[in-house]
């Protein structure tokens, strides 16, 4: 799309904001609307019923809220289509959908003045958060606006103007929403499918034509007649616990001392830079360094469907130590490591994970030595589980090429989105006159 521009700008000399529409009016972020916090609700104030509490999670993701049954100012109460601006970790502004609602500490609810319109503030602030959130860092590792951030100079268009500037936002960014939803979907399609290839095969194999019997377990159904069905108690000849003294926050250079993050494991892949540096002081136990060909598995996560994640090491790093959240199984002769790394990943072996855990999402989930040792998996002839770990590996680099390039497309959008409404809202194009009669209600997107 090929876009006008203003015919007559003047340089701000603001960095941030670089040049503007000569008519524009200099005013500040504080001047265009109150700032209302939220309340620093604690968990001894959440009840079981009541009106939700606003959190960031909410704002981000599809997380179960927390409820307060009592009464706050009015001013901490959130309705719908209320704009709320979230200024600690995740920085963005956002339309509330869900009803009344109790505001949360974090984030801010918005209430423009007479000189600017709720739908442009939304993408004014969706546009300058980071950049001040950048700003206001001071080498913090937690990101977050401050108060003063507020009194930030702007360039403001007249009401009208930001009105049309919005609803032309309003209509490409949906148009660019509605392509990013393909992807995800396209991404979500690509993990059901990943789990779906790895079950079949490690649960039916790749002959559709082998004789099939009863296993004599719901979840697995028939099964290939000359697999054998054991625990794993038969299969693991040995499980090694590592270490996990006090570390740096920062992952160990080049001929430091490494311990293993639970997170090296995650989706079943090693990653070695997942890991802390260790303290000089501390003396590394070498029996605990991590080689090629160790089989790792994560015992531990404050998310239930990361442990468990196991990986086969292909190439490890010198002086990496394992960590007393990861596993080092030793398998008996019988048993393939690719394929049984392979095996966790399937819908048998996570359903037995799953239920033997009793944490829930952010609280400590740990897989017990005994229960893992209990789980049952099928072990085909020594030569099928290779050929059964060489197809999946084969098929799951394909999905994984395909879920790459629908990331990048993913991330090209979301680029092409900022950018979009970084260049409307600095006035860097004019789209008043590419507003069309398409778009029925000045501010269709906040009725």
């Amino acid at each position: 799309m090929s876009l006008p521009i203003y015919p007559n700008r003047v340089d701000t000399g603001d960095n941030l904001i670089g040049s503007v529409p000569a008519h524009w009016t200099r005013s500040a972020l504080k001047r265009l609307a109150t700032y209302q916090n939220g309340f620093a609700f604690k968990p001894e104030d959440w009840a079981a019923e009541g009106q939700p509490i606003i959190r960031i999670a909410q704002l981000t993701s599809d997380a179960e809220p927390n409820y307060f049954a009592g009464e706050l100012d009015g001013r901490l109460r959130v309705s719908t289509g209320d704009l709320l601006f979230s200024w600690s970790a995740t920085i963005d502004s956002f339309i509330w959908r869900a009803g009344d609602a109790w505001l949360n500490q974090h984030i801010f609810k918005v209430s423009p003045t007479e000189e600017a319109t709720k739908s442009y503030l939304f993408y004014l602030i969706k546009f300058l958060a980071p950049k001040l959130a950048d700003l206001d860092a001071h080498g913090s590792t937690m990101r977050h606006i401050k108060k003063e951030s507020l009194g930030q100079l702007v360039y403001v268009p007249t009401l009208d103007e930001q009105v049309a500037i919005a609803t032309f936002l309003d209509r490409e960014t949906a148009k660019i929403d509605t392509l990013i939803a393909e992807q995800e979907n396209l991404i979500a399609l690509l993990a059901e499918k990943r789990q779906a290839t790895i079950s079949h095969a490690v649960t039916k194999g790749l002959n559709p034509n082998v004789p099939m019997t009863d296993s004599g377990v719901a979840w697995l159904g028939d099964v290939p007649a000359h697999w054998k069905l054991c625990s794993l108690r038969r299969v693991i000849s040995a499980i090694e616990q590592g270490w996990s003294p006090e570390c740096h926050a920062r992952e160990a250079e080049e001929g430091e001392w490494g311990v293993l993050k639970a997170g090296c494991l995650n989706g079943g892949i090693f990653r070695p830079t997942e890991n802390k540096a260790l303290p000089p002081e501390l003396s590394p136990d070498p029996s605990y360094e991590i080689h090629a060909g160790d089989l790792l598995m994560s015992r531990a996560s404050g998310s239930p469907e990361l442990v468990g994640s196991t990986a086969l090491v292909m190439i490890a790093r010198p002086r990496l130590l394992l960590s007393d959240k990861i596993f080092r199984l030793r398998l008996n002769s019988f048993m393939v490591p690719a394929y049984f790394a392979a095996a966790l990943r399937s819908r048998a072996l996570r359903i037995q994970i799953e239920n033997s855990l009793s944490g829930g999402n952010g609280m400590a989930n740990n897989l017990p030595q005994s229960s893992l040792l209990s789980f049952l998996i099928l072990v085909p002839p020594r030569e099928e589980q290779q050929a059964i770990a060489e197809y999946i590996d084969d098929a799951v680099n394909k999905m994984d090429r395909l879920q790459a390039e629908s990331e990048r497309a993913m991330n090209l959008l979301k680029e092409r989105r900022s950018a979009l409404i970084a260049a409307a809202v600095t006035g860097q194009i004019d789209v008043r006159d590419v507003v069309t009669q398409e778009i029925p209600a000045k501010e269709a997107l906040f009725a």
